[in-house]
């Protein structure tokens, strides 16, 4: 049995309904655009090592579709993963005895470096959006205030606020494959949360609620959703009339992360909020804010010792 027919085999059958909808047609673009026009022409049987080991130096090297540049650690991890998850639910069937990617060398992942906006850099933006006719300006506020992911700002509606309890509800997200938007669950489990909103934010919602004529927050002219591309062109838009250095959308998410740990918020806090799956997710990709949070601490408790200390030694004279 070649690959490529094998792996259409995989996918509709033990993949399709046991993986969200968003990673059933990630990891059929994958199949289609990287692994069949390379191996899929190859026979289970004579996958070796060698085979995907020079794919997978390929994708490294050469991987982009479009300029055939290199491919990024995490996207080159993502078609590894898709390859192995398919020769080991064959090696289960006995369709192969085992598994040529037992001796693949694969790049490791790292961590991506966290860039946020400096204070100053947010009042700019936070004014500028505020103050334009635009509405669909207010999700990029939304965002610094909540953190939370573009995704879920587009497909969130109005029935996801509640203005009694002044809560926003985030149970879906939104994202864009083979030429439509579509809506599916969270990223995760944790994903799906409720977030507090400060009284700044639902003056500004509820006022944008009155003016509304769309089920969704931020829609199109047509009161339909807004694609993803297509709000970071007005994101990065943003930054250009204000004069701010480009960095993507999920900047703004670690702009919230940050200032709420500078302000002392605890990391449960933030890291439920943000709806990750625990806190050392958190504690590792913000590290940087909390370094400057423990130096604040360490001096705040050398002036307390000190100030006992004197105290003590006036009442010692």
């Amino acid at each position: 049995m070649k690959l490529k027919i094998w792996l259409n085999i995989w996918l509709d059958k033990y993949e399709k309904h046991s993986v969200k909808f968003r990673t059933f047609l990630k990891y059929q673009e994958i199949i289609e655009k990287h692994i069949n026009p390379i191996l899929g022409k190859y026979e289970l049987i004579d996958l070796n090592y060698e085979i995907i080991q020079d794919f997978v130096i390929e994708k490294i090297e050469h991987g982009n579709l479009l300029n055939h540049t290199g491919l990024s650690t995490n996207t080159v991890l993502s078609i590894v993963s898709v390859l192995k998850q398919s020769l080991k639910q064959a090696i289960m069937l006995k369709i192969i005895p085992d598994n040529p990617m037992s001796f693949v060398k694969v790049p490791v992942s790292k961590e991506k470096e966290v860039c946020s906006f400096d204070r100053k850099e947010q009042g700019i933006i936070e004014q500028f959006c505020l103050n334009h006719s635009r509405i669909n300006y207010i999700g990029i506020v939304i965002c610094l205030y909540t953190g939370i992911r573009l995704g879920e700002l587009l497909a969130l509606t109005w029935d996801d606020i509640d203005f009694e309890k002044k809560t926003m509800k985030i149970n879906k997200t939104s994202f864009f494959s083979k030429g439509k938007i579509h809506i599916d669950a969270p990223k995760t489990k944790c994903s799906n949360r409720v977030i507090p909103l400060p009284q700044k934010l639902l003056v500004i919602l509820k006022k944008q609620y009155k003016k509304s004529k769309s089920i969704y927050i931020i829609s199109t002219k047509k009161n339909m959703m807004v694609s993803i591309r297509s709000y970071q062109k007005t994101f990065a838009s943003i930054l250009r009339k204000c004069h701010i250095p480009y960095r993507n959308f999920h900047s703004l998410r670690h702009t919230f992360a940050t200032r709420a740990i500078e302000m002392g918020m605890d990391v449960k806090t933030v890291s439920e909020i943000l709806g990750h799956k625990n806190s050392m997710i958190t504690l590792t990709r913000y590290s940087h804010s909390l370094f400057e949070y423990k130096v604040e601490m360490m001096n705040k408790m050398c002036s307390l010792i000190n100030e006992k200390n004197n105290v003590l030694n006036e009442k010692n004279k």
